[in-house]
């Protein structure tokens, strides 16, 4: 259990500075559209697509690995609470359907980039 924990917070260390690292070099634009947050949730999406691939189709990928991973490079890496806090605040400044497009634009594209991710793995 121990080293399954330290796999899981190693790789959301990772996956949370990767996170940091990619929101200072991603700004909003002058748009008002979080495109940081928007990107590394797209992309976990994508990562996560592709540990699922993979996984599914070799009984004999690594559990450790697996948790290294999915469970906490990508738990690390995209963040649903920011995702949240940034919907509210397009809401309070009066964005809604800037809102709106955020939030399906996220469901729609983060889906999508998870099956291509797993498709990737055939």
């Amino acid at each position: 259990m121990l080293k399954d924990l330290l796999y899981v917070g190693i790789g959301g260390a990772i996956g949370s500075i990767l996170r940091y690292l990619v929101s200072l070099a991603v700004k909003y634009g002058g748009t008002g559209f979080p495109w940081a947050t928007f990107m590394v949730n797209i992309a976990g999406c994508l990562v996560i697509g592709l540990i699922f691939g993979i996984t599914s189709r070799n009984p004999n990928f690594s559990s450790h690995l697996n948790l290294l991973l999915a469970v906490g490079l990508c738990g690390g890496f995209t963040t649903f609470s920011t995702f949240s806090k940034e919907c509210l605040q397009l809401l309070q400044t009066g964005n809604h359907w800037m809102c709106a497009l955020y939030i399906v634009g996220s469901v729609v594209i983060g889906v999508v980039a998870a099956a291509i991710g797993y498709i990737l793995t055939k």
